[in-house]
């Protein structure tokens, strides 16, 4: 298991449908993280929608990847960007947009959303995550 998300390695494999335009989607509904000004875990529900490219993300080394994250002290938001920057960078998309649906911190919930690139055109996309909004998820 690595120790922390920047000892952790994500996985590409090569495309098989790299002509075909489609959406993959990884949802990971039990991830934790530290805060890290008091060091309490924080939850969150993260859902992750791209269209591959050339790449597609191997599912094993996103686990490890987000379990990295156990220890790490990082901000609800800056975590989330962490996430779908790394992503990104390691399977170069077309399109790739990540929800992060954090629990209550303080008695407030934080979604941070973070998308980028182009969606190729006739794709389509559910237009939210199906994760509904905090009530007691």
């Amino acid at each position: 298991m690595p120790v922390s998300p920047d000892k952790a390695q994500l996985d590409r494999v090569a495309n098989p449908q790299s002509g075909t335009d489609y959406i993959a989607r990884f949802t990971v509904p039990e991830f934790t993280c530290l805060c890290p000004i008091t060091g309490q875990p924080d939850f969150a529900h993260f859902v992750i929608d791209y269209a591959p490219g050339a790449w597609l993300l191997e599912s094993k080394s996103l686990k490890l990847y987000m379990f990295s994250f156990r220890n790490h002290g990082a901000f609800h938001e800056d975590t989330t960007v962490m996430i779908g920057k790394r992503i990104a960078a390691t399977i170069k998309p077309k399109w790739l947009r990540i929800g992060g649906y954090w629990y209550p911190r303080g008695g407030i919930p934080i979604d941070v959303f973070w998308q980028t690139g182009k969606m190729p055109k006739g794709l389509w996309v559910p237009p939210d995550q199906g994760v509904a909004p905090y009530r007691g998820r």
